[in-house]
């Protein structure tokens, strides 16, 4: 009998080992940039072959864009969550404000930065930046809308405010690349303050609904830094 036994390797689903690979990409994306998703940097973060890679993506730019489609998706669920069943849309408003802000999302307003750059060269990364974009718009205009028809919201075009409110965030986490320390508080609540006026809101109210949520930071990685300043969306 053997005296040593050797461990039985589980081999992974394609949709499980794909997933991983995607997952690591995006983690890459995140810390350093689009720029450094190579095969064999995404191999070497897994420990496998590069050709294991290449074999679910045989052509890096859809790796690059997937790893940016799964990053941007993550925080649009964690920010702004498809399920409508829980609070008012002013409470998932105030929500999402208080989630938004912060350092904690730095890196993904840094990848919006870098993945609007890159896709003026690269095609397949710009239909995954254009989808995303169409998905954050899409999502914060339903939940202004179902604020209009319960009369928790007034505005005349829901898409047009929508528009407003993602190009003010956008604006500010252009600022993620640069120093934003001690902005002045009339900057850093910016976004808010156009979300209350636009949407017809008292001055402050989207401030108080947030705090008075029980919103679990932790479960989305989302933490108020100093700055106040809202992640990078899809404006």
């Amino acid at each position: 009998m053997s005296s040593g036994t050797q461990r039985k390797r589980i081999r992974k689903s394609p949709s499980d080992r794909r997933a991983e690979i995607v997952d690591a990409a995006a983690a890459i994306a995140l810390a350093e940039g689009l720029e450094c998703i190579t095969l064999r940097r995404v191999a070497e973060r897994l420990d496998v072959r590069p050709g294991l890679i290449s074999h679910y993506f045989p052509a890096v730019e859809d790796l690059v864009a997937e790893a940016f489609g799964t990053a941007a998706g993550a925080e649009l669920n964690a920010l702004l969550p498809a399920d409508r069943t829980t609070g008012t849309p002013t409470d998932r408003l105030a929500r999402f404000f208080v989630l938004a802000t912060g350092a904690a999302y730095d890196d993904i307003s840094r990848l919006w930065i870098n993945a609007r750059h890159l896709s003026r060269y690269r095609p397949v990364l710009r239909d995954r930046v254009s989808r995303q974009e169409a998905l954050w718009r899409g999502r914060l205009e339903d939940l202004v809308r179902e604020g209009v028809d319960r009369g928790e919201f007034r505005t005349a075009d829901p898409y047009v405010t929508t528009i407003q409110i993602l190009v003010v965030i956008d604006g500010l986490g252009a600022h993620a690349n640069t120093e934003t320390g001690a902005r002045p508080e009339a900057v850093t609540r910016m976004a808010v303050s156009t979300a209350e006026r636009e949407l017809g809101l008292e001055s402050g109210a989207l401030g108080r609904h947030g705090a008075a949520l029980d919103t679990d930071r932790t479960g989305t990685g989302a933490a108020s830094g100093a700055d106040g300043s809202p992640a990078g969306s899809g404006a």
